[in-house]
């Protein structure tokens, strides 16, 4: 019997409504995953750019100041012992702290022609927190005589917006910032030092004008009146800063989050939980899928089984009849795939407008393709390990 035959003799009792409704189940199981996956990337790359200095998985965290404690001269920092609260908790990867500025700070700027003066205050943070550590970020009070700074980007906004247009100065970006030359004058412990300062660079989240910590070091051993103190604020590298142990730890303790960080990182983690569910959505109506193929298989084998044993007789080993079914399943495998990652392309472009109008440019489809690819490849081999064994108990002997 030729090979053509037995495909034949095969193909007459395969039933194309059990394959047709194996391929729509997994068809619309394999879309909702992809969809689930594209969907969270498109999602998830709009807060990666967020801030080029610090990532979303970092949160500053507080002391909440109440009238009560500030009439009493209540102290608002942090102990050792609350840190190494914090550190011990499943949240957290590691806590830095801020330090402050133990001295008075002034600076004073040229700006058209025009001078202006105002006190600040300074705080370092430990640079194993920045994401991208600015271009000379680092102080030697020996070789070097300028400060690096880092601002928030509000104050430059509060500086456009508000001052410069009051006061009819000129307004200034970004780039334009790190040109202008700043005078800081350091104060305290009997000494006055003035230094240059530098502008390089600008962060989002941090709510502060941040120095290195080598300067900070130095100028409060050099200014500083108070001694060592304790920090009141706390920059922490959490697993997932929306996750409710974070909320639940910093209410029970009086802490409070700064920013909209909580919001956001409590908005990622419904995110992750509700793309979760979708997917597992989309997981279970494979399976489904996958049982009804096995069942479909195991009626076609068991109506078969004379003509199984007839092939047997005939020189057939079970590989070669098994070859036909691995071929429709593969096939019918393939055009699933094709058809899923249309769809998801097909879905992406629908809420990529809705996207792009918050500044959510979306992700690449590279990684929804992958998994569709890495889902289908595993559901293919698994269906040809239970075809070869079905085929095999099939055949007597």
């Amino acid at each position: 019997m030729s090979k053509d035959m037995v495909w034949r003799l095969l193909r007459r009792n395969i039933s194309v409504w059990q394959i047709g409704g194996y391929a729509a189940a997994t068809f619309v199981g394999l879309a909702i995953v992809l969809c689930a996956v594209r969907f969270y990337c498109d999602v998830h790359s709009g807060a990666e750019g967020d801030d080029p200095y610090v990532t979303k998985d970092y949160i500053v965290i507080s002391k909440t100041v109440n009238t009560l404690g500030t009439l009493m001269g209540g102290d608002n920092s942090f102990t050792p012992d609350e840190i190494a609260e914090l550190e011990s908790c499943d949240w957290v990867k590691r806590v830095g702290a801020f330090t402050s500025s133990d001295f008075n700070v002034s600076a004073s700027l040229d700006m058209g022609g025009r001078g202006m003066s105002t006190s600040l205050f300074l705080e370092s943070v430990p640079t194993d927190f920045f994401d991208v550590v600015p271009s000379g970020w680092r102080f030697d009070a020996v070789k070097d005589s300028t400060v690096p700074i880092v601002l928030n980007k509000d104050y430059l906004t509060l500086y456009n917006y508000g001052y410069a247009a009051s006061a009819g100065l000129p307004k200034i970006s970004e780039s334009v910032v790190g040109m202008v030359p700043v005078k800081l004058s350091l104060s305290g412990n009997g000494k006055q030092m003035w230094l240059k300062g530098r502008v390089v660079g600008f962060s989002s989240r941090l709510n502060t004008i941040a120095v290195p910590e080598e300067f900070m070091a130095w100028a409060n051993s050099e200014f500083g009146e108070s001694g060592i103190q304790n920090p009141s604020r706390l920059i922490i590298e959490t697993v997932n800063p929306g996750s409710p142990d974070v909320k639940h730890f910093l209410d029970s303790h009086g802490y409070e989050a700064a920013g909209d960080k909580a919001a956001s990182g409590r908005a990622a983690y419904f995110l992750s939980v509700a793309t979760g569910v979708v997917g597992a959505i989309g997981v279970v109506i494979c399976l489904l899928a996958f049982a009804i193929l096995m069942l479909s298989i195991w009626l076609l084998l068991q109506k078969n089984r004379e003509k199984l044993h007839d092939l047997m007789l005939m020189g057939y080993s079970p590989g070669a009849v098994g070859r036909y079914y691995y071929i429709i399943i593969g096939a019918v495998n393939g055009c699933v795939l094709i058809g899923a990652i249309i769809v998801m392309l097909a879905a992406s472009a629908l809420w990529r407008t809705p996207l792009e109008a918050i500044g959510v440019n979306g992700a690449s489809a590279f990684p929804a393709i992958l998994t569709g690819i890495a889902v289908m490849v595993l559901i293919t081999a698994i269906n040809f390990l239970a075809i070869r064994r079905k085929v095999r108990t099939a055949f007597p002997g």
